[in-house]
């Protein structure tokens, strides 16, 4: 390659012609984030196709000392896939299912393949791969891989880091970790796939993976429950679990609120009339006919005899059941029009879940009095989406100016209670420095070892983490 060139195009001319771009309108969608937050800026996408060419691209930008910020599917929530004036390489052109394995329950995919491609391809197969999230026809393996993503189903399947077997990726040095193992036990040092999945891109640049599969459990039980308060909530899913000797695959929770802005911005019919004040979407399933209906029906029965809920609605159908997850899953989107709002992706155990929303609630309302609260998510592994929006006919841009100051009124508490300031989004740009307060001297200090040993030039996406 004619080293006369400039960085940018060695980086042109090793893709070739449609490997690359800087066409504005085609850097446009990869460069804003969803709800329009972070607006980033790039002098060069890159559209690699093989992980060879991955290899090549990373290591002329180590020796070049070239930043790269690796993106998938555009749907993070803070700001981690948007540049900043660093190279942008795109996995949107890995996008091929290698393989899938029926008898070892595992199928490899490439990271640009999106989750709901690859949720069909196990189908296909007569098998099941449990992520979930309301983003999967566009997030992507890699990204979902590189924030650890959890979604619906974490309460019986985990997170994505319990559902990767093996890991391909381009290290900063530009060498391939080929890890793509299928193995459930490999007790030989070091697990070093666990070190790029959270990691952000910050490790290197994930290729493929070889996912988990389980059977497909055909009998499933939906059903949208009214409660009067969240510590209700909990308690109703401990008998959930108890009942249906561990069929409970999703538990999720939504206030009055966030549901009524589902039907008012979405045009999606409320689950349960009357507007309770906290709706439960419990869903089970199970291989055996019937079980999941009837451990639903004798949990339901008994929680309205103990008035441990006031309502309850089973889907009829797979159309109805569909409806009903389509309200939990338009939460956020159905915020977007009420306009500024202090965004929150924090975990605590489940047993401080309503300890945590009544003291956010209440140290928020003295902070900006008047803020509507919409506290919905996985209440089964106590992950809860705590969003702030500003008072009605209240400005915009005033509210906005508090952002931070209300983000650690609430990651205060949250941590106070033995929680987390990021349950599955990843910390990106947004949290990364706030993060530091939160974070021990010794963790930061091994976590800036670890990216330092591998990225010296610190070239993968150098403003996420330590």
């Amino acid at each position: 390659m004619n080293a006369h060139l400039s960085p940018l195009d060695r980086l042109k001319t090793l893709v070739g012609p449609d490997g690359w771009s800087d066409d504005p309108d085609r850097l446009h969608p990869k460069l804003v984030e969803w709800r329009e937050r972070w607006m980033g800026s790039t002098p060069l996408l890159l559209l690699p196709r093989t992980t060879d060419e991955v290899s090549a691209i990373v290591r002329l930008c180590q020796e070049a000392g070239v930043a790269i910020v690796p993106q998938g599917g555009v749907t993070g929530l803070v700001g981690g896939q948007i540049p900043k004036g660093e190279v942008l390489l795109s996995t949107e052109r890995l996008n091929h299912i290698r393989e899938v394995a029926p008898d070892d329950d595992v199928m490899v995919v490439e990271a640009g393949v999106t989750l709901q491609r690859a949720q069909e391809a196990a189908a296909e197969a007569n098998r099941f791969f449990p992520l979930s999230l309301a983003a999967e026809g566009t997030a992507t393996i890699g990204g979902n891989i590189s924030t650890n993503a959890g979604g619906t189903a974490v309460l019986r399947y985990g997170t994505m880091r319990d559902l990767v077997l093996g890991i391909e990726a381009v290290l900063p040095s530009g060498e391939v970790f080929h890890g793509l193992k299928r193995l459930r036990k490999d007790n030989t040092g070091y697990d070093l796939k666990q070190l790029l999945i959270g990691a952000e891109g910050t490790l290197g640049v994930v290729t493929a993976a070889a996912l988990k599969l389980f059977p497909v459990l055909a009998d499933r039980a939906v059903a949208t429950v009214a409660l009067k308060s969240p510590a209700d909530a909990i308690t109703l899913l401990h008998r959930a679990k108890a009942e249906s000797g561990g069929a409970v695959e999703a538990f999720e929770l939504m206030n009055a609120l966030g549901v009524s802005f589902a039907e008012t911005h979405m045009g999606l019919k409320p689950p349960i009339e009357g507007a309770p004040p906290w709706i439960a979407l419990i869903e089970m399933a199970s291989a055996e006919p019937g079980l999941a209906g009837r451990a639903m029906e004798r949990l339901l029965t008994s929680a309205l005899e103990d008035d441990l809920i006031t309502d309850a609605v089973v889907a009829q159908s797979a159309a109805q059941a569909k409806a009903m997850w389509a309200v939990r899953e338009g939460q956020s989107g159905a915020q977007k029009p009420e306009g500024a709002a202090w965004k929150h992706d924090i975990s605590v155990p489940v047993s401080q879940v309503a300890t945590f929303i009544a003291t956010a609630s209440a140290a928020v309302e003295r902070l900006r009095p008047g803020a509507r609260i919409v506290a919905f998510g996985h209440v089964g592994d106590g992950n809860i989406h705590y969003d702030v929006l500003r008072p009605q006919g209240s400005d915009e841009d005033a509210f906005a100016a508090m952002r931070d100051q209300g983000a650690k009124v609430v990651h205060d508490i949250a941590v106070g209670l033995g929680g987390s300031i990021s349950a599955e989004h990843g910390l990106g740009s947004m949290k990364t420095a706030e993060a530091l307060t939160y974070k021990t001297p010794v963790e930061v200090e091994t976590m800036r070892a670890i990216r330092k040993a591998l990225d010296p030039k610190r070239i993968m996406n150098p403003r996420v983490l330590f």
